[in-house]
């Protein structure tokens, strides 16, 4: 009899993870590495993709960063290519690369932008749904095609947002009485396309191995002022923001075969935001 754990086991899987670099990207390259899966970290800044491998390399895993721009083909086609030749497999895609607006520190420092939809740039626009939506769309295109060469099997994990369920609660980011920013119309209608493309490619591959979810976090603490964090806290059921590696056991779950009767579906773990 297979013991519940050996479901979670990845031993002998290859996973991409796009925006591997990235707060949540980070933490997913690893969970997937400590369930033994041999990881690429792919990422727009190469530098950034290196350390996180290397982090991992030296941890004892099978790891390899490769710097990809998912809005370009060549781009992404080099990825999988990079991924065949060094793994000689392609089992799970995690699509986790995306332009997100921040409110950490480090975003503050540089000035957001206030974001008011009357007059939000057609540029940034368009640069959000290239990214957000076009470039989730290369990158499983091209990820697709080994997955069924290798037997039609394969876990496809998109990265959703509550902002994509519901529209973003602009009071939170008011403090003192004064507006910091807004979250900007492109992030809830990318995030809501990620839904219906998840839905699609679901029902595309019935019958055949490929399951295809979305994983839709909350609000993740990364040093943010103390003022959102509690206008943040207050919407939420269970009255915080998430940490950072509060993601990783639906991460994988969905990646492996513990979810293996699910597809087309949504993990949302926003400690209650949705809720109510």
């Amino acid at each position: 009899m297979t013991n519940i754990l050996d479901k979670f086991n990845l031993a002998g899987k290859v996973a991409v993870v796009t925006g591997g670099a990235g707060l949540l990207g980070r933490e997913f390259c690893r969970t997937l590495a400590e369930a033994g899966a041999s990881v690429a970290v792919a990422d727009l800044n190469a530098d950034a993709a290196g350390k996180v491998a290397a982090e991992l390399t030296a941890d004892g895993f099978p790891v390899r960063a490769v710097a990809a721009d998912i809005t370009k083909p060549d781009s992404v086609e080099a990825l999988v290519q990079f991924t065949l030749k060094e793994f000689g497999r392609l089992d799970i895609l995690v699509n986790s690369a995306a332009l997100d607006p921040k409110f950490d520190p480090e975003a503050l420092a540089k000035g957001i932008t206030p974001g008011k939809f009357e007059d939000y740039p057609l540029d940034q626009w368009n640069a959000a749904l290239n990214v957000n939506l076009t470039g989730m769309f290369l990158v499983t295109q091209a990820c697709v095609k080994p997955m069924l060469a290798q037997g039609k099997r394969g876990s496809i994990i998109n990265i959703c947002s509550t902002y994509g369920l519901n529209g973003p609660d602009q009071r939170i980011y008011v403090k003192d009485g004064k507006r910091l920013a807004f979250k900007p119309v492109y992030y809830t209608v990318t995030k809501a396309g990620v839904l219906g493309f998840t839905k699609y490619l679901a029902a595309y591959y019935a019958g055949t191995g490929m399951r295809v979810n979305a994983l839709t976090p909350g609000g993740v603490y990364n040093n943010h002022d103390e003022t959102f964090v509690q206008n943040y806290s207050a919407k939420t059921i269970l009255g915080r923001m998430a940490r950072k590696d509060e993601m990783n056991g639906a991460l994988l779950f969905l990646a492996s075969d513990a979810s293996s009767y699910m597809t087309g579906g949504n993990v949302v773990v926003d400690g209650g935001w949705t809720a109510w």
